[in-house]
């Protein structure tokens, strides 16, 4: 879903002469002794790879010291912005509240844990740098350094329940450690736990995805917020998704193929019964199969009614707001959008 006509005015007033061209996005909950190390790393890795850059750390409600580590922290770092939420949202809101403040042509997001190793991020920068055909890096904790069976089987099942469902094969949709451009991350907007989809979302709009190898260290500060219950959540955003992906363009197909399986299935045992009826002579009254195939008609009905009424929300989002539903490759990189227009 876009979220360009919501962002685009926020970015054009926060973006002037100095903007940067990399916008570093942390959110953190209650990792009040990781942030000073963390800020120190970025800011080292990012002096090595000499490109302007930001760093947006997203407070998403901790109740710890935090929110005052974090003011401490931006006294003294130029290059860190502070955003505190009103109370804990979840990831994907704090991940939705850097993309729409931060102004860089490209968007890293890693966890504020400092598990995931700063040092990666000019490496991918350059990979984004080399070819402008990848629109989007998603990291790989090849070697993981969590250690509890309850959190590495279950990400491993889920990572490949994801990729079959999606069509997007990564081995590891949890990582944090990712690197976009600019104008993928205009066309996302995220909810629930979304924002581990944001690969198999990114190559929905048409980018390019491609899978890195990255480094992972053990947890040295805080507690994991990650759970168990995570996964089931996990698989419950699964089913958005694979409608989002496949059926949002097209509601009807999805609920009026239900609705129609449904509706010809009733008719014709409807039509069955009513020559029994008619033609042999035989009671229909009494037997569930009337009951089971008037149901049947029924909801087919209602599904396919629910498909039409899909088709018209669909075109009030899109038509009115003047939302596009394509994204033409290499679209907000000057010179790019227009060859690949000349050529289509």
């Amino acid at each position: 879903m876009s979220g360009e006509v919501l962002v685009a005015p926020m970015r054009a007033a926060l973006c002037g002469s100095d903007c940067p061209r990399v916008s570093i996005v942390v959110p953190v909950y209650e990792e009040e002794d990781s942030i000073p190390p963390l800020v120190a790393e970025i800011e080292a890795a990012m002096d090595d790879c000499a490109m302007p850059f930001e760093i947006l750390i997203v407070d998403d409600g901790s109740r710890d010291r935090t929110a005052h580590v974090l003011r401490e922290q931006a006294a003294s770092h130029p290059s860190l912005k502070v955003l505190t939420l009103a109370r804990n949202y979840g990831q994907s809101t704090a991940l939705q509240a850097g993309f729409d403040h931060a102004r860089g042509e490209f968007i890293v997001t890693l966890d504020g844990d400092l598990q995931n190793d700063p040092s990666e991020i000019p490496r991918l920068l350059k990979i984004l740098l080399d070819d402008p055909d990848i629109d989007a890096i998603s990291g790989w904790r090849f070697d993981r350094q969590d250690g509890a069976f309850l959190r590495v089987w279950p990400s491993r099942i889920a990572n490949a329940l994801i990729s079959r469902v999606t069509g997007v094969a990564l081995h590891d949709y949890g990582c944090a450690l990712k690197a976009y451009r600019r104008d993928i991350i205009d066309n996302l907007r995220l909810y629930g736990e979304m924002h581990r989809f944001i690969p198999a979302l990114a190559a929905e709009t048409g980018g390019r995805v491609i899978e890195v190898r990255v480094g992972h260290r053990a947890r040295v500060h805080g507690r994991s917020k990650y759970g168990l219950s995570r996964t089931f959540r996990v698989i419950l955003d699964l089913l958005w998704i694979t409608f989002l992906m496949r059926f949002l363009q097209r509601p009807l197909h999805a609920f009026g193929g239900v609705g129609l399986a449904l509706l010809l299935t009733g008719g014709g045992l409807l039509a069955m019964l009513a020559f029994e009826k008619l033609v042999l002579g035989e009671a229909i009254g009494g037997r569930p199969l009337l009951l089971l195939a008037s149901l049947m008609v029924l909801v087919g009905v209602q599904f396919i009614g629910t498909g039409l009424i899909g088709e018209v929300l669909t075109r009030i989002y899109h038509e009115p707001a003047g939302r596009r539903q394509y994204r033409l490759r290499g679209a907000g990189q000057p010179g790019r959008q227009e060859a690949t227009a000349e050529g289509e």
